[in-house]
Formats: structure tokens, sequence, C-alpha cells
């Protein structure tokens, strides 16, 4: 099977609202319909960019970012004019989850923020969610904080991680 990476548009959108509903829920995902909608839109709209891999038939995963300044108060001081991105949403398939897919999409995501001169990119996950951990640490993220989060973690610890790669 030959995967391709590349930008999503807007005819994407509903392709990638059934992946992420279909494949994303479990246990530590934060996945509410109304918010994922939106950020959905948003991709369309061009606020967000997503980097999607796909079949040419079939979408097998993709993952979101965006510009955000959000993340500010982890910046070091002598970073702190860099700016700054947030990877958004992150999910494969389930027939190729495992497959180092998510890593490589989380890659060339890194590498299009690269372009467009950002420095510092962000990512959050549960704390206790090891498939996500591992494709962050593949793709280059260390985590640098944790912190009681049970509204959007009602699972096992309730602690978001956040993680960053400094370019």
């Amino acid at each position: 099977m030959s995967i391709r990476l590349r930008l999503a548009y807007a005819a994407d959108i509903d392709a990638m609202g059934s992946l992420i509903f279909e494949h994303g829920p479990n246990q530590w995902n934060y996945l509410p319909p109304a918010q994922v909608n939106a950020h959905l839109q948003a991709v369309a709209s061009g606020e967000v960019d997503a980097m999607l891999a796909d079949t040419g038939s079939e979408l097998l995963g993709f993952v979101s970012y965006c510009l955000s300044s959000d993340f500010a108060r982890y910046q070091p001081l002598e970073r702190i004019n860099n700016p700054q991105a947030y990877i958004c949403e992150a999910v494969t398939a389930r027939q190729v989850a495992g497959q180092g897919l998510g890593s490589r999409l989380l890659m060339a995501a890194i590498d299009a923020l690269a372009e467009q001169g950002v420095k510092d990119i962000y990512i959050e996950r549960h704390e206790e969610n090891a498939a996500s951990a591992g494709m962050m640490r593949k793709a280059g993220f260390n985590e640098i904080d944790c912190f009681d989060d049970k509204a959007r973690r009602p699972n096992g610890s309730g602690r978001t991680s956040v993680c960053c790669i400094r370019l």
C-alpha cells in the first residue's frame, strides 16, 4: 500500500471528521463533537492547517496544527519572541496504528511549520496515553509539564502532559 502525505483541503473535511470520530475515541482522548467540528471548519477556512496521509482513495490519518501563543508561559526568556505553534489533533486509522504513520505525520507537520519560521511547537496528551507518548517522542517532542486536567481527562490520572520541540 502506497501512502502519500499531503496538505488538507476543504474537500477533505468530511473524511477527516469520519476518521477522527471513528478512530480517535478512546479513554485518553478528549474529542467533544462541537469543538472537533469547529476545529475541522477552521481547517476548511484555512485558519488551521493539516497534514494528511492517504492512499489516494482512503484517508489513513492526519495531524492538524496552527500558529499559537497559548503556550507562551513555557517559552524561555531568550525564545519569547520566537514564532510558536500548537499541534491540535493527531489521529491514525486503527489498521495502520503502530506502524509509524503518526510520527511521520508529526514530522511532516514540524517541517511545514519550520518552513513558516516556527521555532517552538507544542502538543498535549493524556499523561497515561502511552501510544501518543511514543509517537511524540519518536517525532522529537519532550515533556515539559504535566498538570491536573479533570475536565478534559476524566480517566486515569486525570492529567495532561505538555510536550514541546524546539527547532
